[in-house]
C-alpha cells in the first residue's frame, strides 16, 4: 500500500500537484496506520516491531534496563507520532481517526504518560537514574529528545489540548518538562531540547533557570560552521537541518526575540543563510540524498523550510520551499515499501538494516513528521498559496551543471541538468577505522539522490580477485597483500575547491596517534561532467605492495542488461535496469589510466532501494614498494541517468587527453591536463593541497 492523494492541483503546484489539503492527507494516512495498531483506547503508541538485533529495547539488557528503554519507547511513540496527529487536532479538533477521537486519545496519554503510577509513565530524571542502577549526574536520557517534540506540539495543538487541561494537570505536566529541562544534555544538539523545554514554560508563566537558557544558547552559536550549517558532535548532517534549524527558529519566537535578541538575530542570519542554497541540496523532483546518521527520518530533511517561515525576518521563497518538501513527501509516502504493518521501516526506503542505529526503536521513523510542521502556517500562508516553483532546476541550461562549495561544513553538491539529480560529496570527517556503518553514512566519496548508497557488497569470488570485504561502493577498499589487512578510508580532509576541481585526502585507518605520513592515503581531486563525476586521484603511499579496488554506486538489480565497451585505452561497463518502482535506470563506469581491470559483482541485502543489486568495480595492484615507474593518478568516472537511451561515445569516454608533467609520465609530481572532446580542460595539482587541509 502506498500513498495516493485525493486531491491535486496542478495550476497552483506544477511540479507535485500537492496542496495543504493533499498535506493533510498525508498526516492521515500515517496516523491511520498508527491507530490501526492500537487495540484499546488505553495502550500507548507501541508499534510492530520489524527489527529485534539493532534497536531498542534491546532484548539482551538486564530487565530493569529494558524496563526504562520500554518507557522511552512509550514516550518516543507518543511524541513523535503527535508531530504527525498535532496538526490535525488543530485542523479538526473532532476528526477521528480508527474511531478514536484523535484529540482526546493524545490528551489523554500525554497526562498519563507524566503521571507517576501510571502503567504508560514515562519516567523522571531521577527515577530513571535509579532504574539504570547507577547515578551519574551527567547522564542524558531519551526523553529529553522526546520533551522537546512533545511541547513542539503542545504550541501546535495549544488551543485543542493544552488549554483544556486543568491548572493542576498542567502543573503536573510542567514539573515532569521542567526535571528534563534543567538536567544534563548531551553536548550537541539536544542543547536545544533543553532551550524549548524551558522557552515553552517560560512563555506558559512557569519559572525557569535562564542562567542554564544561555548556557546552551551560547554553545548553540558556537557549534555554527557557516552557510547555515552547524556542526553536531564532529559530523555535518541532516541535524542541521532538521534540529538546529528547526529548534532555533521556534525558540526564537516563543524566548530569544524578546529575551535574547543578539543569539536571536544569529539564529534567524544562520536560519537565512542556510535557505540561500539549501534548496540546492534536494534534486529536481524534490529527492532527499541519503547521507549522514538517521536516514530513517527520511524528508524531516525538508522541515527547516518551514520553520524558517516562523521566524520575523524569513527569506526562503515559499514556492521553492513547497515544491522540495512535496517532492521528497512523495519520494517516500509513494512507495509501496515504505511501511511495515501500517508504520514506516527502519529504512530510507524499505526495511534496511545497515543504516539502522541502536538508538532507534520502531517508532523513531517518526521523527520524519517534523515535515508537517509546515501544516501549521494558515492556509492562507504564502508557503500553500504561492505557485510552486522549481528554483535552480528552472534555470539551468541543457547539460549544464550548478555546482555549490561551502567551506564551513566541507559540502560540495552539484545539480546535474542533464539527468536531474544531484549528487554530493564530503570533507572533514572522522570515523574510528571499526565504523563502516559511519563510513557509509559519511565517507563514501559521492552520494547520489537517485542512487541510496550501498552497504558493504556481499558476493562470491566471481571474478578471482575479489572477496566479500575487499570491495564497497563509491569508496576506496584497500588491501596490504603482505598482511592480508583490509583498511578503509575512515577520515577525509577538506582542501576545497579551485578551478572547478574539488580537492580532500582521505587516509586509510587513520589513527590519531600516528604520524600521517606513516599511513597509506590518497589525494582526491573530482570535477563534474553532466552525467556525473570524474575522479583524477592520486595515490599517496608509504608501503606496497597493495591492492586497491573502487566501487561505482551500488545499482538496482531488477533485470539488468550488461554491456561492456572499451576505446583505446579506456573501457566501460554499462548498465541498465529499473529500481524497486519500476523507474528506468541506467549507469556508466569508465576506467582510464592507473586502472588494470573493471569488472561487477552482485550482491544481495545491501542496497536500500531493491533487494538485489550489481556493483561495477575498478581494481589495480601496485607491487615495488618504491615505484616511481608505476602510475601515481587514478581516473575513472560514473556517470547515471533516469532512462535507457544510449549514453554517447563521448560522454561514456569523454577525454580526449591526458598530459603529465613529470618526466616518466605517470603523474608522479607536476600539473595533471584533463583535456576533454567538448573542448575544454582541467588543470589538476595536488601540490597545493598541503597548506588548505581542514578537518
Amino acid at each position: 500500500m502506498s500513498f495516493k492523494p485525493k486531491t491535486l492541483d496542478f495550476g497552483k503546484s506544477p511540479y507535485t500537484g500537492l496542496t495543504r489539503e493533499s498535506w493533510i492527507e498525508a498526516a492521515e494516512y500515517l496516523v491511520e496506520g498508527i491507530f490501526q495498531n492500537i487495540k484499546d483506547f488505553n495502550d500507548p503508541v507501541i508499534m510492530p516491531r520489524q527489527d529485534t538485533k539493532i534497536t531498542y529495547p534491546h532484548l539482551n539488557q538486564p530487565k530493569e534496563i529494558q524496563a526504562v528503554e520500554y518507557q522511552a519507547e512509550i514516550f518516543e511513540g507518543l511524541a513523535r507520532s503527535l508531530f504527525v496527529a498535532a496538526p490535525l487536532i488543530h485542523d479538526d479538533p473532532k476528526r477521528k481517526i480508527c474511531g478514536y477521537d484523535l484529540r482526546e486519545y493524545y490528551k489523554n496519554q500525554i497526562l498519563r504518560c507524566c503521571t507517576k503510577g501510571d502503567a504508560n509513565y514515562v519516567g523522571d530524571y531521577e527515577s530513571l537514574q535509579e532504574g539504570t542502577g547507577h547515578k551519574d549526574p551527567f547522564r542524558a536520557f531519551q526523553q529529553t529528545v522526546e520533551t522537546c517534540a512533545l511541547v513542539i506540539c503542545l504550541w501546535e495543538s495549544k488551543e485543542e489540548i493544552w488549554d483544556t487541561y486543568t491548572k493542576e494537570e498542567k502543573d503536573r505536566i510542567a514539573i515532569f518538562l521542567s526535571d528534563f529541562a534543567h538536567a544534563n544534555t548531551v553536548p550537541q544538539n539536544w542543547r536545544l531540547f533543553n532551550m524549548l523545554d524551558l522557552a515553552f514554560l517560560h512563555m506558559e508563566g512557569y519559572e525557569v533557570d535562564k542562567e542554564i537558557m544561555l548556557d546552551h544558547a551560547q554553545a548553540i552559536l558556537q557549534y555554527y560552521a557557516g552557510d547555515g550549517w552547524y556542526r553536531d558532535g564532529h559530523s555535518f548532517d541532516y541535524y542541521s537541518a532538521w534540529a538546529f534549524n528547526v529548534y532555533a527558529p521556534l525558540w526564537n519566537i516563543w524566548y530569544g526575540y524578546e529575551n535574547e535578541p543578539f543569539i536571536a538575530k544569529q539564529f534567524e542570519e544562520n536560519s537565512n543563510k542556510l535557505m540561500e542554497t539549501y534548496a540546492d541540496y534536494f534534486d529536481r523532483d524534490g529527492f532527499t540524498n541519503m547521507w549522514g546518521r538517521s536516514n530513517i527520518y527520511r524528508n524531516a530533511a525538508t522541515s527547516a523550510f518551514g520553520a524558517n517561515l516562523y521566524l520575523n525576518n524569513s527569506k526562503v521563497d515559499p514556492g521553492v520551499a513547497r515544491r522540495v518538501c512535496s517532492g521528497s513527501l512523495l519520494q517516500f509516502m509513494t512507495r509501496d515499501d515504505f511501511l511495515y504493518e501500517g508504520i514506516p521501516t527502519l529504512g530510507f526506503y524499505g526495511q534496511f538494516s545497515p543504516l539502522v542505529q541502536g538508538y532507534s526503536c520502531a517508532e523513531s521513523p517518526f521523527w520524519l513528521g517534523k515535515a508537517f510542521l509546515c501544516l501549521h502556517l494558515p492556509a492562507e500562508h504564502p508557503f500553500w498559496t504561492a505557485t510552486e516553483k522549481n528554483g535552480t532546476w528552472d534555470t539551468l541550461k541543457p547539460k549544464e551543471v550548478k555546482q555549490t562549495v561551502l567551506d564551513g561544513p566541507a559540502l560540495c553538491f552539484s545539480n546535474h541538468e542533464a539527468n536531474g539529480e544531484t549528487i554530493l560529496r564530503t570533507g572533514k570527517i572522522v570515523k574510528t577505522k571499526e565504523d563502516k556503518h559511519g563510513m557509509w553514512n559519511y565517507s563514501k566519496l559521492s552520494f547520489n539522490t537517485k542512487y541510496p548508497w550501498e552497504a558493504e557488497p556481499v558476493f562470491t569470488k566471481e571474478d578471482g580477485k575479489l572477496v566479500s570485504g575487499e570491495l564497497d561502493s563509491q569508496q576506496y577498499v584497500l588491501k596490504d597483500t603482505t598482511s592480508g589487512e583490509i583498511q578503509r578510508a575512515n577520515v577525509t580532509f577538506w582542501s576545497g575547491e579551485k578551478d572547478d576541481v574539488l580537492y580532500r585526502r582521505q587516509f586509510f585507518n587513520y589513527n590519531l596517534e600516528t604520524e600521517c605520513h606513516w599511513m597509506q592515503a590518497l589525494n582526491l581531486a573530482d570535477f563534474t561532467v553532466p552525467y556525473g563525476i570524474m575522479r583524477v586521484d592520486k595515490i599517496r603511499l608509504f608501503k606496497r605492495p597493495i591492492s586497491l579496488s573502487l566501487g561505482a554506486y551500488g545499482f538496482p538489480d531488477n533485470g539488468t542488461k550488461i554491456n561492456v565497451v572499451e576505446q583505446g585505452n579506456a573501457k566501460a561497463i554499462i548498465l541498465k535496469g529499473t529500481d524497486h518502482t519500476g523507474k528506468e535506470r541506467q549507469l556508466a563506469m569508465t576506467i582510464y589510466d592507473g586502472w588494470s581491470e573493471l569488472n561487477y559483482v552482485r550482491s544481495t541485502g545491501t542496497n536500500p532501494d531493491s533487494q538485489n543489486s550489481i556493483i561495477v568495480y575498478a581494481y589495480t595492484e601496485r607491487t615495488k614498494q618504491y615505484g616511481g615507474n608505476e602510475p601515481y593518478i587514478l581516473i575513472s568516472q560514473v556517470i547515471t541517468k533516469e532512462s535507457h537511451e544510449d549514453f554517447t561515445d563521448d560522454e561514456i569516454f569523454p577525454i580526449k587527453e591526458v598530459i603529465y608533467e613529470d618526466t616518466n609520465k605517470v603523474g608522479a609530481y607536476g600539473t595533471t591536463i584533463i583535456t576533454m572532446k567538448d573542448g575544454s580542460s582541467k588543470k589538476i595539482n595536488y601540490e597545493q593541497m598541503e597548506a588548505k587541509m581542514m578537518l
